[in-house]
């Protein structure tokens, strides 16, 4: 488990597979920027295991509030984020954002990390900027969704921008 203030991030295990299919598939959990795709808990558990790594976001007190997960694609390092409407608004998605990139940057032999959100989706860009990512670019029609071809903004934090672990306890692994 990585530890944090306020939340922490801990594996995904097989009993989150029911909440995590639920909210992937719920428009209000999405948000109106994300795609929300219909699948089982079973069929979600196909999907899992291979180069995507996901961790449920809880409180100190055990409450799952949302995920945070990172991957490789094309051989680049990205990380996503959600969290459950009731929690949005109170630093936690930026307290994991910052939990992730920490481990990953201790963990892993990782030049840079890359992240996309919609470009209206000012809340994602936020806990992006306080995580550390600059802005890179718009990248023209890449997400199908809701019937459209949308934008994303990619960003992005190189190894050498950042400023080391920030929320992990001193003398961490």
């Amino acid at each position: 488990m990585i530890h944090g203030p306020n939340v922490d991030l801990r594996l995904l295990e097989p009993d989150d597979l029911p909440s995590l299919a639920r909210w992937l598939s719920e428009a209000e959990v999405s948000g109106e920027f994300e795609r929300f795709d219909q699948m089982s808990p079973a069929d979600l558990g196909k999907e899992l295991g291979g180069e995507v790594a996901w961790y449920i976001v809880q409180t100190k007190e055990g409450v799952a509030i949302g995920y945070v997960n990172h991957g490789r694609a094309a051989g680049r390092l990205w990380i996503g984020f959600t969290l459950l409407p009731e929690a949005r608004g109170r630093g936690f998605a930026s307290e994991a954002a910052v939990l992730l990139v920490d481990y990953l940057f201790l963990h892993e032999q990782a030049e840079r990390i890359q992240a996309e959100t919609h470009p209206e989706n000012r809340a994602s860009q936020r806990v992006l900027e306080k995580a550390g990512f600059q802005l890179e670019g718009r990248l023209r029609r890449t997400v199908f969704s809701r019937g459209h071809w949308r934008d994303s903004l990619m960003y992005s934090l190189l190894r050498e921008e950042w400023s080391g672990p920030r929320l992990l306890p001193k003398g961490a692994p």
